[in-house]
């Protein structure tokens, strides 16, 4: 009588038990149901929310990255296929380069922050008479859709004291979108700088030109649009000059429909005045910018600067070297040659 009883009290808790594991499964996969919905609403705008995204460009096609001319696409490779959403808006990311001992190091850093964020095109726009080889493998290696362009400065502009640098670079990027892109957004993004995903979360639904704060620059420590009530009414900023957009090349993302619709717009080989003049020639008014980050109260970019490293001087080849792994790792190190491994 009692091992019957005991019998039916382990039998009543087990399906007790049972029971309670699978309401707790099903409650937990709603909560990650409710909390996915949120975080993707989270991820725009609130405007952005009423209005259907366009459609999103063809995916590159696929194939290693190779050198290419002047002022000509170099490459393309398939991302990976999760980090590519039907009906988002891509984001065309223009990145100037050049080389010399940091180069691989800041190209990771950006790469690996483009990672968490989904419809990237990445631009590499190399100043180069050669492509480094160890940036053509970094981006080989990447999941990230790349583009592989190498651009040198006009021989003109390498004679002058104070060089454009990066002009070309962001020239060919902006080339190569009005070939091949249809819609979404593009930006610049320097390779030593600092970015939070946020920002490109919310540039993603950028109409024509939107604007944000970049920290670190200048003595005052930021260069940002002025905001009043949801309206861009000035711009603070260490070195205003007689610019009409006292803006910094990595605090505006531009609509890509908005640039094919104006096929002059370029940007100056002049010192200083480069977002000043792609500005101008884009036509945008100061009443038609959207301030993005919470009404430029946020800054979500900073101006970091890498400290400059001098060139790594040869392996000591001795018998405890020849054939250990400094083999390899030799041939990764800056030599100051500007091709790299």
């Amino acid at each position: 009588m009692v091992r019957a009883v005991n019998l039916r009290v382990v039998v009543t808790w087990s399906v007790a038990a049972t029971l309670l594991v699978l309401v707790g499964l099903a409650m937990r996969h709603n909560n990650n149901q409710v909390e996915g919905n949120f975080l993707r609403t989270a991820a725009r705008p609130l405007d952005a929310l009423q209005r259907v995204p366009p459609e999103p460009l063809a995916e590159p096609r696929q194939q290693d990255v190779v050198e290419g001319n002047n002022n000509r696409v170099g490459s393309g490779k398939r991302c990976d296929s999760e980090k590519w959403v039907e009906g988002l808006p891509p984001l065309y990311i223009i990145t100037p380069t050049y080389p010399r001992a940091e180069q691989v190091p800041e190209l990771t850093r950006t790469g690996q922050t483009l990672m968490h964020v989904n419809n990237v095109v990445w631009i590499v726009s190399e100043d180069a008479a050669v492509a480094t080889k160890a940036v053509v493998q970094y981006l080989n290696e990447s999941i990230l859709n790349t583009i592989y362009l190498r651009v040198q400065m006009p021989v003109k502009y390498k004679k002058v004291k104070n060089k454009p640098r990066g002009v070309a670079n962001r020239m060919a990027g902006l080339n190569w979108i009005r070939e091949h892109a249809k819609d979404g957004v593009l930006y610049f993004a320097d390779d030593d700088n600092t970015y939070d995903i946020r920002i490109f979360q919310q540039m993603r639904w950028t109409r024509k030109v939107s604007m944000f704060p970049v920290g670190l620059v200048t003595k005052l420590g930021v260069s940002t649009p002025i905001v009043k009530e949801g309206k861009v009414v000035g711009f603070y900023d260490g070195w205003i000059a007689k610019r009409k957009f006292p803006v910094d090349m990595a605090g505006f993302a531009v609509n890509v429909q908005y640039l094919l619709e104006r096929p002059l717009a370029s940007m100056p080989y002049k010192v200083g005045y480069e977002e000043d003049g792609f500005m101008k020639s884009l036509g945008i008014k100061a009443s038609e910018i959207e301030p993005l980050a919470f009404n430029c109260t946020k800054i979500w970019v900073w101006h970091t600067q890498t400290k400059k490293n001098e060139p790594a001087i040869p392996v000591n080849r001795t018998r405890a070297t020849f054939g250990s792994n400094l083999d390899i790792i030799s041939e990764q190190l800056w030599r100051g040659t500007g091709t790299n491994s």
